[in-house]
């Protein structure tokens, strides 16, 4: 039995975990409190946030707050410990180092959790004075990482009064419901080009698809990761064509992108019933879609599984996981140009935002010539922030 609504079919047809999150949550050689938050304070979430804060003995008075990435609904709200390669250098030391406290929530429940991150985040800068014992900050900073980067921009432009300036990192900033799209697309495609690889190993025997994932095949990720391997290996042909006409980033040093169609599958697969119960539906619609760079698109485009969204899915997108691109405090995005995971066309779609809102000067974006996602060096993140305050001061 399906466990959630889904897309509606218009007509018949067939229908490592890579994730790099690079910033890091460590405990470290500083003053540290750690605390639950009391029973009963978000009952919309399943769990209760747990909170990280780190106030170095020679704090600035300014606070930093940390929006990590999506973690998986079949997990439970943690704190995570993550590093920066190649020296893992933590990034919670490289703040304390610059003077600033640094606090992160776990937020409330785990998957599509942007909504309620970004209530998590503001209930974090308010109970901050008790949970570290050290008072006010004079400025709030607010950082976010992929899921964490839409957190950020969103928390930014809905409460300035609150945040002084944001760093948005590697985030689906420009159009949410378009990544939503994307995720959707490269299932269909990858199960077009490789039919019968994902079913085959589901108990059920159901093809997994944006409408519904069977929920054993989220128990089986790494024998579903060695399935698509050996595929892919076997017809690179097919692989070639999966990642052209997706439009998925290639990795200059794998031609079949091997991390690229894995990190892809693992959202199609972990996130696809959680974002459509969250949602109240399937969001997910490729029923106008005609689909170019195959060595036959007019077969692809007949034998495509086609899907219409729920309108209810779309509605509740639009109106609380879209930006508006309407800034009066700084927002800084920093986003790799061969993302494949969060792509960068994000970024010009939020600067076209910021045009149009009349924010275009608090905004500020910093591309960067690489493959991967969330993948960027100390410094590279240490100047993004140092632009951050200096239009801070400016604005």
């Amino acid at each position: 039995m399906r466990l959630v609504s889904g897309c509606q079919k218009p007509g018949p047809g067939r229908v490592l975990h890579p994730v790099l999150v690079l910033l890091v949550l460590a405990a470290l050689p500083l003053p540290a409190a750690y605390a639950e938050c009391p029973a009963g304070t978000y009952p919309v979430g399943d769990y209760c946030p747990k909170y990280l804060i780190h106030v170095p003995d020679s704090w600035n008075g300014d606070l930093v707050v940390f929006a990590h990435g999506y973690q998986s609904p079949t997990e439970e709200p943690a704190i995570e410990d993550y590093a920066i390669p190649p020296g893992n250098q933590k990034v919670s030391e490289i703040i304390a180092g610059m003077g600033y406290a640094f606090a992160a929530t776990s937020y409330s429940y785990t998957g599509l959790v942007i909504q309620q991150a970004v209530e998590d985040v503001r209930e974090l800068v308010r109970r901050f004075p008790d949970l570290s014992g050290r008072g006010s900050p004079r400025s709030v900073f607010l950082v976010g990482a992929s899921e964490g980067g839409l957190v950020a921009a969103l928390a930014i432009e809905k409460d300035p009064g609150l945040f002084d300036g944001g760093l948005a990192i590697c985030g689906p900033v420009g159009d949410f419901k378009k990544q939503v799209h994307y995720f959707g697309d490269f299932l269909v495609l990858f199960n077009y080009f490789f039919p019968n690889v994902l079913r085959n190993l589901s108990g059920t025997g159901e093809t997994p698809t944006p409408e519904y994932v069977p929920e054993d095949l989220l128990q089986k990720w790494p024998q579903v990761a060695g399935a698509v391997l050996h595929a892919i290996g076997a017809n690179p042909a097919a692989a070639k064509q999966l990642l052209k006409v997706s439009g998925a980033a290639v990795d200059p040093a794998d031609p079949l992108s091997e991390q690229t169609i894995l990190g892809l599958l693992w959202y199609g697969i972990f996130a696809t019933n959680d974002a459509n119960g969250k949602l109240g539906g399937c969001p997910y619609d490729n029923s106008r879609i005609w689909y170019s760079g195959s060595k036959n698109d007019i077969r692809l485009n007949l034998k495509i599984d086609r899907f219409r969204a729920d309108s209810a899915a779309l509605e509740n997108i639009e109106n609380g996981y879209q930006t508006s691109g309407k800034l009066a405090s700084p927002l800084v995005t920093l986003h790799t140009t061969k993302d494949p995971i969060v792509p960068y066309w994000h970024e010009p779609i939020y600067t076209l935002k910021t045009l149009l809102s009349g924010s275009l000067l608090r905004h500020l974006n910093i591309p960067v010539a690489r493959y991967g996602h969330c993948v960027f060096s100390p410094d590279e993140l240490v100047t993004a922030f140092a632009l951050v305050r200096i239009m801070a001061e400016i604005y």
